[in-house]
């Protein structure tokens, strides 16, 4: 190989190194992401929906944890003849179609 040839090999090495670091590091510039060039925005509207879906089931979720463990809690701090009571009214509640 002459001295023009490896120039030649040394310029697309770089070029190929520079390429991999910027994807890597998410360095894109201007250029769309990979879900912006093969989504159309009906489906991203979609997805935005189901996430939006999502996020209220788990808000909700999150809620009712947050409710039996204030519950929990108060049980577990309360006196021995008061803690029968509250179990013995626990049992008695109806159990929600919600609980875990």
């Amino acid at each position: 190989m002459n001295h023009g040839e490896w120039m030649v090999v040394v310029i697309v090495g770089m070029v190929l190194a520079a390429r991999i670091y910027r994807d890597k590091c998410g360095l894109g510039g201007s250029r769309m992401n990979r879900r912006d060039r093969f989504d159309t925005p009906r489906q991203r509207f979609a997805d935005t929906q189901a996430d939006d879906a999502e996020n209220q089931r788990l808000r909700e979720e999150v809620r009712a944890l947050k409710d039996r463990i204030a519950v929990l809690e108060r049980i577990a701090t309360d006196s021995s003849t008061h803690l029968d009571r509250e179990i013995e009214a626990l049992r008695d509640r109806p159990s929600s179609p919600e609980r875990l």
